[in-house]
């Protein structure tokens, strides 16, 4: 049962969260460069944030929003 474990760590620490340790390394040979790749990310998450609010905002325009209380399944009418 320990092996089980000690794999499931090994695979978190090493494949899953490298990106985050390659990244923590550049940041002690190279700030700038580190801040660069963390400011790029910020920028993608920004432009998919505004791209998101303009489909949202074309589907109010359109009236096809709907603001109903039970405009999602788990909302519907069987609850008491």
């Amino acid at each position: 049962m320990k092996e089980f474990f000690e794999g499931i760590a090994y695979f978190f620490e090493e494949i899953l969260l490298a990106p985050f340790s390659a990244l923590a390394e550049l940041e002690l040979e190279n700030w700038w460069l580190a801040n660069t790749v963390s400011w790029i990310c910020i920028a993608i998450l920004i432009v998919a944030l505004g791209y998101w609010i303009k489909q949202l905002r074309i589907f109010e325009a359109n009236g096809e929003e709907d603001h109903t209380q039970t405009a999602h399944s788990f909302l519907g009418k069987n609850q008491k």
